[in-house]
């Protein structure tokens, strides 16, 4: 069973870039390989850099 995504409503989540996830022992951070500060206070709600992953196939 994969652990629970930090922030679920974040559209880092659905971006093609992908994110880095950092764990501390009391912290989780998004790190993003597009934006200049590298960790967007979270939840993200909107994006100037953000683009949608490609839809994953699906299983016949």
């Amino acid at each position: 069973m994969e652990a629970p995504l930090p922030f679920p409503t974040s559209l880092c989540h659905r971006c093609a870039a992908p994110p880095r996830y950092i764990q501390t022992k009391t912290s989780t951070f998004i790190l993003c390989p597009l934006l200049p500060q590298k960790y967007p206070p979270q939840p993200v709600h909107a994006c100037a850099l953000f683009r949608p992953k490609a839809p994953e196939p699906r299983e016949p």
